[in-house]
């Protein structure tokens, strides 16, 4: 059997890797584009900052090492002209020699990937401008800066990052790492566009404390040679606003499926160019089959398709496709749930599933929790708040997503609650979660635990809640209290929610509720949250007949308000 695979890193090596595992018979061709044929493309932000500090741990396999290990014949700087599926012939460009050449296959497997999108703004071929897509570009960016540091002095280097998403945020802080002035520019109205804005804004203001200028809802509309540094480009935005002189520009602005063959081979794909594949990975050519970013796959939460770039399911998706080709059990793919974390400083957000922008687009109901507890025990030394925000159908209690922001213990909650949706567990079983606790890595009533309870509570009609969004139209309407149970001391050291608040602490609310009016809609908040729980039980249960708990309270609020200002 002859299997020819087109591109290597994640999907491509993995399924040449599992191939070979399967059959010591089966001639196995890698071909890769460019140079290096699996290589750490992750960790290209770390070792340009200098964290991740010996170069060659970033190849992870070469061709001479598959050739040795796995018997794999691996031919890079090979680049795929055409693809005949009727035929079951690949034309080859060998790159290096300029030879062409006809290989013919059983199985074709396509892991193409995707491609950085660059959008044709005046002067973004301009020197200095760098996409970030493999090591010769890690290789580039890293000299640059070494060259410009030493022109300039370190601690004088100008850098603009364009696009806040996951390799976005991961260039700016190795910048800054690297004591140089980082600017970021987002041409939506927030950072991190698979979060929602109230959590993205914990990374907003987290940036803006570390020195970085953060403009969003703002798009590039131009490059410009600096005055006497040719090396050197002005920035100018679609508001007008003009940039300082950047020596160093790094283009994170999306991807794009890299399919322009397949879709010359007549392989169906998406109207944005995204193969199409079955629930096996197979295409709708004969014997070809795709995995990676360039594969459209099914969002298990919706039933629908969607396109997710991450290595993880890349990965997973190469063992399966041979297991396909070469086992009689045929295995499904079960969908990519978009389980992703970054590290931005001191902190790590994570977010699997669903956000509010997709279901509201979807029209679909939902409901949300917001919860600030401590990553641990709170009377072990260090604990730090964890700002957890769930996403649920408030009559089933299915779960649609959750997103985590946090010094400590994000990554190990995100994957819990991935790994609930992926075994279809509801909201009540988050809550009736075993986990493991000791004073230094949990609590004995765990985050995850707490934010099943809170939904199960919503779910269950014990608490009804009303979002931040909705607060500034609340506090309008004379038919509706704000009631703020914190201590006044913390009012003064925060402000007030709103002006207009009714504070009454909540150790003085039994005794002081001749004092809220029965006649009007209450909501009820405090600093995080649980207070204002509290609060809202006391009150249904005291006959009080429109009691609404504000999801996150001031703490949420404050997150949201400190970047829109």
């Amino acid at each position: 059997m002859k299997i020819v695979i087109v591109g290597g890193v994640a999907g491509g090596a993995s399924a040449a890797a599992r191939a070979r595992r399967l059959s010591e018979k089966a001639e196995i061709l890698l071909l890769q584009s460019g140079p290096d044929i699996s290589f750490a493309s992750c960790g290209m932000p770390y070792f340009i900052g200098n964290e991740i500090t010996d170069r060659k741990s970033m190849a992870v396999q070469t061709p001479e090492s598959l050739r040795r290990t796995l018997n794999i014949e691996v031919r890079v700087l090979s680049t795929v002209t055409d693809i005949k599926t009727d035929e079951k012939t690949i034309t080859v460009r060998d790159d290096a020699k300029g030879d062409v050449y006809t290989k013919a296959y059983d199985h074709l497997i396509l892991a193409v990937g995707a491609a950085p999108f660059k959008p044709p703004i005046p002067g973004i071929e301009r020197p200095g401008l760098f996409s970030l897509r493999n090591l010769q570009d890690m290789d580039q960016i890293y000299a640059w800066i070494e060259k410009k540091q030493k022109e300039l002095g370190e601690g004088d280097m100008r850098c603009v990052v364009a696009g806040a998403g996951f390799i976005g945020l991961e260039m700016v802080e190795q910048l800054v790492h690297r004591n140089m002035n980082v600017t970021l520019v987002e041409a939506m109205p927030q950072i991190m566009g698979p979060m929602d804005v109230e959590m993205a804004a914990i990374l907003h203001s987290d940036l803006e404390a570390h020195g970085v200028d953060v403009i969003v809802n703002d798009p590039i509309a131009s490059f410009a040679e600096a005055p006497k540094d040719p090396e050197s480009s002005i920035l100018t935005l679609k508001s007008g606003k003009v940039l300082p002189a950047a020596q160093l520009t790094i283009l994170g602005l999306g991807v794009r499926p890299d399919t322009d063959v397949i879709k010359q081979a007549g392989i169906e794909v998406t109207p944005r160019g995204h193969i199409v594949v079955d629930e096996t990975l197979h295409t709708s050519a004969s014997n070809v089959w795709a995995v990676g970013d360039a594969v459209e796959i099914t969002n298990p939460i919706l039933g629908e398709k969607w396109a997710v770039p991450l290595a993880g399911p890349a990965n997973r998706q190469g063992r399966m496709v041979a297991d396909n080709i070469f086992l009689e059990t045929k295995r499904k793919y079960k969908g990519t749930w978009r389980v992703s974390i970054v590290r931005s400083f001191e902190l790590y957000a994570a977010c699997v599933g669903l956000n509010d922008k997709l279901l509201k687009a979807k029209g679909l109901p939902y409901s949300v929790v917001h919860i600030h507890p401590n990553d641990h025990a709170g009377y072990y030394p260090g604990a730090e708040k964890v700002h957890l925000k769930l996403i649920f159908d408030p009559m089933l209690g299915k779960i649609y997503g959750a997103q985590i922001v946090g010094k400590a213990g994000v990554d190990k909650r995100i994957d819990v609650i991935a790994t609930a949706m992926q075994g279809n567990l509801k909201v009540e079983d988050l809550a009736e979660l075993e986990l493991s606790y000791a004073p230094p890595t949990g609590s004995a009533k765990d985050a995850v635990n707490y934010a099943g309870m809170a939904a199960q509570n919503t779910v269950e009609g014990l608490v009804s809640q009303v979002q931040w969004t909705e607060l500034e139209t609340l506090a309008s309407d004379p038919s509706t209290v704000i009631l703020d149970v914190c201590n006044p001391g913390e009012i003064e050291g925060n402000g007030p929610l709103v002006p207009t608040a009714l504070n009454i602490p909540l150790g003085e609310l039994r005794s002081q509720l001749n004092e809220v009016p029965r006649d009007k809609k209450l909501v009820v908040s405090c600093a995080s949250g649980q207070r204002a729980y509290y609060a809202c039980c006391i009150l249904k249960q005291n006959g009080f007949p429109d009691v609404q708990n504000l999801a996150g309270a001031f703490m949420t609020t404050s997150f949201a308000r400190q970047t829109a200002a």
